[in-house]
């Protein structure tokens, strides 16, 4: 049986990828630059989330179906900057996840009122602590531990109501250190919701904090994968092929890895834990790319004995030109009903893998592949510099 073929990337191609290495080396290292500049804080900086920068996360439950733009908007107004609504469960359900970047209702009024009444109940407390980057949370410390039904007591005296008391590790030894979490957020939320929203009857379910210290964590995690997940990807690649590859292969993932992140410097698009998994994905992808590009590479090899490394990869390439590419549409297509339809948290994962795509496609071509010959190159040079000295001098001032 013999099947028809519709070929849209003719076979045979014979473009000189190896020869515009350098040309695509300098714009890859002029874009990365660019990206890496434009992330530095003190020059603009990416725009953290909730996960990363801390925050708030709400759920919410509603009676019948919202528009998430209305409800972004109602909690916009009240003052809670860079506000998410995304559907959380069965649509059926209509609950949403609401994160905001503001957290902090208690004015400093109430936490001196809070601190006084505190310290009137407990004599020998150590300290009270509270930042507004926290949230309505405010560390106490003491020397004897209170009951939390007795600390609740004294907050609650001030005129702060308190949704529930954490006992957490004292910072010194002998110490004993209480969070009290205020119900400010939830029981305003809620407030303004039902009143804007009545027809819908809006239940705050549950309010999670995600403080800086807990965002700056994650953050460190999320990059921590990032890189474990290239290293492990470079020494497959060193153990499927030759140790040889493996330098070509870990420039490329950098550079898929810093362009992938480009679109969130330079849209100001919220980059969060989502941010991580599409720059890991990225990276899965590209090395699926590259590794097919080496395998043909390999095969070459043993099939074009006398030619050199550099025509070989130019084969190579173009071998499977047709292949790359057509996977890399089909797999943008993919994401075309997600970019025109996803929204918030949804394009910005879609918009990113695409740009992803490209980047790793390109990479396949240009950085991969070519980095080997450049440093097969440079190490060939160094060898016969070794080997023949007053011959790799005079080679030197020929030129």
């Amino acid at each position: 049986m013999q099947f028809k073929t519709f070929d849209i990337v003719p076979h045979g191609t014979k473009f000189d990828f190896v020869g515009k290495r350098h040309v695509a080396v300098v714009l890859s290292i002029v874009v990365n630059l660019a990206v890496i500049l434009w992330c530095i804080p003190a020059i603009h900086g990416l725009n953290f989330g909730v996960d990363f920068a801390g925050g708030t996360e709400m759920e919410v439950r509603f009676g019948k179906a919202v528009e998430p733009g209305s409800i972004r908007k109602a909690v916009e107004d009240l003052g809670f900057k860079d506000a998410s609504v995304q559907t959380y469960g069965a649509e059926s359900e209509h609950t949403y996840l609401v994160r905001v970047g503001r957290i902090a209702l208690m004015s400093p009024e109430d936490v001196q009122k809070v601190e006084a009444a505190v310290k009137r109940a407990f004599p020998d407390t150590e300290s009270m602590s509270f930042s507004a980057e926290s949230g309505d949370k405010i560390d106490f410390q003491f020397k004897t531990p209170p009951s939390k039904e007795a600390l609740q007591a004294a907050v609650e005296s001030a005129g702060v109501k308190v949704r529930e008391v954490r006992e957490e590790a004292g910072l010194t030894a002998g110490s004993h250190s209480f969070a009290v979490i205020t119900q400010g957020i939830q029981d305003k939320i809620t407030h303004d919701l039902s009143t804007k929203f009545a027809d819908a009857s809006p239940d705050v379910r549950r309010v999670e904090y995600v403080g800086p210290a807990v965002g700056r964590e994650l953050r460190n995690q999320g990059f921590k994968a990032i890189l474990y997940a290239m290293a492990l990807i470079v020494v497959y690649v060193g153990l499927r092929f030759d140790f040889k590859f493996s330098p070509g292969v870990i420039i490329a993932l950098i550079h898929d890895a810093v362009v992938t992140l480009g679109y969130f410097a330079f849209s100001g698009r919220e980059f969060n834990l989502t941010s991580i998994a599409v720059i890991l994905t990225v990276v899965g992808y590209s090395v699926n790319d590259t590794v097919v590009v080496y395998d043909r590479i390999r095969e070459d090899q043993g099939k074009y004995k006398g030619k050199g490394l550099g025509e070989i990869v130019n084969l190579a390439i173009n071998e499977v030109f047709g292949r790359t590419l057509l996977t890399s549409f089909a797999t943008a297509l993919s994401l075309v009903g997600l970019l025109v339809y996803g929204v918030g948290t949804i394009f910005d994962f879609s918009a990113a893998m695409l740009v992803g795509i490209v980047s790793g496609t390109y990479s396949t071509w240009f950085i991969a592949a070519p980095m080997t010959i450049w440093l097969e190159e440079r190490a060939a040079r160094k060898k016969a510099a070794t080997a023949h000295p007053g011959a790799a001098e005079a080679a030197r001032a020929s030129k």
